[in-house]
């Protein structure tokens, strides 16, 4: 055989385009110009009949026993017709639409059932959705800087402590001794007074060396960002955000160069970032930062006496080609190096460097909470799907003897199988657009109380991404729920359903196990959900009835932070705390007002090493604890009992010795069975030589949110922490002094909000107060996470328990209604009407049992999911178990009983007459 040459392959090659292209055209045609395509075909066939028909005239016959015999041969020209039609692809395209207008009208035909159903899986879908954007916005959008697979999170670990960060002077050691990184910045959060405007606020900010912005790879939308030689010489500048921008200059174009005035200080704006950019992101969506300014450090930050303060973060983009391992080793070899250039005083602590992805670390914390929020919707939307799969299959079965003649009569199973599932996608299609336009509103009227410690809020949207998602959920949702009805016609036996007739009987014995299987199925499913909000519901009422140790009640609280330009030393801020303590204690109705540093009701609260007197240098560890300055009626503004000793007074000063109020829980680790009054405990590790404070109190432990672990706390007189820390006397202060004003009041602490404005406003007219609010709400704020995740957790139990008695309901009233005539018999025979209608509960009762019991298998399974996220109790508590049997149980019994009477009162003769 010889080779095709080049020339014969290319004609072939284009008679076989010539031929696809010809196929298509003549596709489009037959679909778009029916009549004209079936005249030709018709045209065609009767031709070729009568060719045949001549060359049998031409053998010897007439022509009405030629056309006979071709006829007899070639068959039927309908039948040939349908051949040629359906060797075309547009007959898929054709048959399908046909499908299509015909379940359409079957829908609108039954449009309480479509009512129903679709609402069913709109519910499930636009649960799921609404679910899956936070998902999408938090865990699986990109970073919105370049390539932000490669940024890190560059910190150490002090003494084997969870956080990363950094101190002051360290940021110049990493960025020179670091060889993993290609660019390397540090900032640390902070927090200005704007003023200028008609009422000073003040915003979150962050300040930043030169090398953050290139190494997050973002660069504004105006003008620039700030220069190492900015940075280093202190100059007054700020990068403003898009949202500022738009709110205070109203997107003016040329607003570089004009003053913003920080903290009394003019600063001169040099850049806008875009919309897009926020960082840092783990700061939620109600703290959002503002605006950027130069780091700047001083000479007091990196100066001894701050050595001890791990407060800086460090962000660095690793170079091509390095790993993360190799980037944590780099990270651990500098921190080494800094570690063995520590003081003697600083010897006892070690250090350990580390680099963790930054999405990673940013999602640490809510990635096992949204994991388990969308497993708990998709559980849901499963029992929505089985639901409506229910519905569909009552239906199928009602139908079954239409579907016998449909199949005697020549219709093939593929054909109604393909009908019933595209009645359910048609079913889930519109489901889905609902579900997404309840995803939509969901979104935007639920966005605001979702916990501040969710990152990345203003991510959450309905998107393309999020779209899509919706669109492939509504397509399988609409393959399972036709999974049921289409095995039932599949099935289906002509013979007997012809001979049952419409309406009697009570179907093949594979279409009762499918029935019992879904009641099964939702009956597990719901009791799982139910089981987990149930231990949800138990874990968030044993942290309710956790005792703080303060009481929330009739107490205000309000941030501020002094600028250092009107308060640049102690004597200054003094007066101000003095006059704000002196001047709201004149308040009518007012208890007890303090100032501090730190306030109980708050889940952050600074932390510092000490050592107790008695322990060498030998033998100390490094441990920590919660430190709080305070200056007026600290525990009676807040209602800390004290339990030994006494609290401050006016005469706990600098000029005093040093003293100290520790919590119940320090006293006994500290001192374990001894008195803690009149012991020595000092700030530090045993080797820094630091003045020694007398405990003169013992307080409750104070703890929040309620389910963390207790902490030791110990507190000092607001005038004694320079001298504590060894400053000696008071001097210049190194930082803007911030803190918390709490105030105990008989009246309505919302009341009590504007009087506590209007006493601040007349000591200093332009200090802006950050979030002034009753304790209570506080913190409400601060419990939020665990108040969202089992509230949601709860809503899609109810939803999945009404959506389960639901179906069980419709399942258990058409099985009841399908064995009439065997009921009918029954009675005919002198069966009595109680037990026809403990039958029918009996039937319900197996099934339920089954369900629970699978059920119960699943809960135990999905315990190992949950058992991180309860507090003080066990994620397979037997009380709750029994509980939710026992509700699913007699809600599966209770929704047994009105079939199980229908049943029992039908008439014999009814039913019979309908066979």
């Amino acid at each position: 055989m010889g080779k095709t040459s080049g020339g014969d392959r290319q004609n072939l090659g284009a008679v076989v385009t010539m031929s696809v292209l010809r196929n298509i055209a003549d596709g489009v045609r037959s679909l778009f110009r029916r009549n004209q395509a079936d005249h030709e075909l018709d045209q065609e066939l009767h031709e070729f009949l009568e060719m045949a028909t001549e060359e049998k005239i031409k053998q010897g016959m007439n022509r009405q026993e030629a056309l006979r015999e071709v006829r007899l041969e070639r068959g039927s020209l309908q039948v040939t017709r349908e051949i040629v039609r359906s060797a075309g692809w547009e007959s898929l395209v054709e048959t399908f639409w046909q499908d299509l207008r015909f379940g359409l009208r079957t829908l609108r035909k039954n449009r309480g059932f479509t009512a129903v159903a679709v609402l069913t899986l709109a519910l499930g879908i636009g649960a799921t959705t609404a679910i899956f954007s936070l998902v999408e916005g938090v865990l699986l959008r990109p970073l919105p800087f370049r390539d932000a697979d490669r940024l890190v999170l560059l910190g150490e670990h002090l003494g084997g402590r969870p956080g990363m960060s950094v101190r002051a002077s360290e940021i110049t050691t990493y960025t020179s001794a670091a060889q993993a990184f290609s660019s390397l910045g540090g900032y640390i959060t902070a927090s200005f007074e704007l003023s200028g405007g008609a009422q000073p606020e003040q915003i979150d900010a962050a300040r930043l060396n030169s090398e953050m912005f290139p190494t997050l790879g973002v660069e504004p939308i105006l003008g620039r960002a700030f220069t190492r030689q900015e940075d280093d010489a202190r100059q007054p500048l700020a990068v403003i955000s898009y949202a500022l921008w738009n709110d205070r200059f109203h997107r003016d174009p040329h607003v570089l160069g004009n003053s913003i005035v920080l903290d009394r200080k003019p600063y001169s704006v040099i850049g806008v970032m875009p919309q897009s950019f926020e960082f840092p992101l783990g700061s939620g969506g109600l703290h959002r930062t503002q605006l950027w300014v130069p780091l700047s450090l001083t000479p007091d930050e990196l100066s001894d006496q701050h050595s001890g303060f791990w407060g800086y973060q460090m962000i660095a983009r690793l170079k091509d080609g390095v790993s993360l391992r190799q980037a944590t080793q780099d990270a651990d070899r500098v921190a080494q190096q800094i570690m063995r250039d520590f003081p003697p005083s600083m010897s006892a602590i070690h250090i350990q460097g580390d680099a963790r992805p930054l999405r990673e670390d940013l999602v640490a914390d809510v990635r096992p909470v949204l994991q388990m929020l969308f497993l708990a919707v998709a559980v849901v939307l499963l029992i929505a799907c089985v639901n409506v799969s229910g519905l569909l299959l009552v239906r199928a079965i009602r139908q079954r003897r239409e579907y016998a003649v449909r199949l005697v009569i020549g219709a093939s199973p593929g054909r109604i199988i393909r009908e019933a599932a595209v009645q359910g996608l048609l079913l889930s299609i519109i489901a889905g657009l609902l579900g997404l336009a309840l995803a939509a509103t969901a979104i935007r009227s639920t966005l605001h109380i979702l916990p501040d410690s969710m990152p990345r809020m203003n991510s959450v949207s309905i998107n393309p991404v999020v779209a899509a998602f919706a669109l492939i959920v509504a397509i399988s949702s609409g393959v399972l729920c036709s999974l049921a009805p289409a095995f039932a016609a599949l099935r289906t036996n002509s013979i007997e359903s012809l001979k049952e007739g419409a309406h009697t009987g009570s179907g093949s014995a594979s279409h009762a196990r499918v029935r019992s299987a879904l009641v099964v199925s939702e009956v597990a499913i719901a009791l799982v959900l139910l089981t987990v909000s149930g231990v949800f519901l138990r874990s968030l009422q044993k942290m309710q009835a956790v005792d703080p140790g303060f009481r929330a009640d009739h107490a205000v609280i309000a941030g501020y932070e002094l600028p250092l330009a009107q308060y640049p030393v102690e004597r200054s801020v003094r007066s101000f705390n003095r006059a704000v303590v002196d001047k709201l204690s004149s308040q009518p109705g007012v208890i007890a007002v303090a100032i501090s540093n730190a306030v109980a009701a708050s889940d952050v609260s600074p932390q510092s090493a000490f050592t107790v007197e008695g322990v060498s240098a030998e033998n100390w560890k490094l441990k920590f604890a919660a430190f709080t300055s305070v200056y007026g009626d600290y525990f009676g503004a807040l209602g800390i009992p004290l339990l030994e000793g006494r609290t401050f007074t006016g005469h706990d000063n600098s000029s005093s010795p040093l003293v100290v109020i520790v919590s119940q829980s320090m006293a006994k680790d500290c001192w374990p069975g001894q008195n803690a009054i009149g012991k020595r405990m000092h700030v530090g590790n045993p080797r820094k030589p630091l003045p020694w404070a007398t405990v003169i109190g013992v307080v409750a432990d104070t703890k929040m949110p309620r389910d963390a672990p207790s902490v030791d706390q110990w507190y000092t007189p607001m005038d004694q922490p320079a001298t504590l820390y060894g400053a000696g006397t008071p001097g210049n202060l190194s930082g803007p002094p911030s803190g918390y004003i709490t105030m105990r009041s008989a009246l309505d602490p919302r009341d009590m909000s504007h009087t506590l404005r209007s006493a601040i406003a007349e000591i200093d007219p332009l200090l802006a107060l950050q979030d002034v609010q009753p304790v209570t709400e506080a913190v409400s704020a601060i419990e939020a996470p665990r108040h969202f995740i089992t509230g949601l957790i709860t809503v899609f139990a109810v939803v999945a328990f009404l959506l389960a008695i639901t179906g069980i309901y419709a399942v258990m009233a058409f099985s009841a209604s399908q064995r009439g005539q065997e009921i009918a018999i029954r009675i005919t025979l002198g069966a009595q009407r109680i037990g026809i209608a403990k039958l029918v509960l009996v039937s319900g009762a197996k099934l339920a049992l089954l369900g629970c019991a699978l059920g119960v298998l699943g809960s135990l399974a999905v315990s190992r999911l949950i058992s991180s996220f309860l507090f003080d109790v066990s994620a397979t508590d037997p009380l709750i178990y029994i509980t939710c049997v026992l509700i699913m149980t007699s809600v599966a019994l209770l929704a047994s009983i009105l079939p199980a009477a229908r049943a029992a009162c039908a008439h014999p003769m009814d039913a019979l007459r309908s066979a």
